[in-house]
């Protein structure tokens, strides 16, 4: 009889335990940066955005040449210019170098634009296949553990949001 209960006692404790076991979220984690950076579609946009700078890179570093070439020019020949035209030359050369911030500037913009166009659906195309697992997994919380990012990819568990502003009287 002892051994029965206490045969009776272990079982009930097992299924204690394995529905305590269920109550709990299953959570995973992933790094999500390298699993990106991983991708080939990510290597593809990189490759491009490079190419992109390259290409910035060279027409900023052709305009500054042309520029020092124009003002070397216009130091030779100072001496035989009026001073009006020498007044003149530098403002020329003052505007080319205001310009060359703002192509600069510019193209800087537009590698940002481009680079967010560019990574915005590898990002999306990397949640949804973390979502995808994570879903047929069973787990219900992914977390980020890219070093500095620390987020939450993926939270199918309860949600407190509604019962804490409720509790608030929001």
């Amino acid at each position: 009889m002892k051994q029965f209960t206490k045969v009776l006692a272990a079982i009930a404790l097992i299924v204690g335990m394995s529905s305590a076991m269920q109550a709990q979220s299953k959570v995973a984690h992933i790094n999500s940066q390298s699993l990106v950076e991983a991708m080939p579609s990510y290597k593809t946009a990189m490759a491009e955005l490079d190419k992109l700078q390259k290409s910035y890179d060279a027409d900023i570093s052709g305009m500054g040449n042309e520029l020092q070439k124009t003002l070397e020019r216009y130091n030779r020949e100072a001496e035989t210019q009026t001073d009006e035209e020498n007044q003149r030359r530098m403002n020329e050369v003052q505007e080319t170098r205001t310009n060359i911030v703002k192509y600069q500037q510019s193209a800087m913009q537009k590698l940002e634009v481009k680079q967010q166009e560019l990574i915005k659906p590898i990002l999306e195309e990397a949640r949804l296949a973390i979502q995808k697992v994570a879903r047929a997994k069973g787990y219900e919380f992914v977390l980020d553990s890219t070093p500095g990012a620390g987020g939450v990819l993926m939270a199918d568990g309860y949600d407190l949001m509604a019962d804490a502003k409720a509790a608030l009287g929001i």
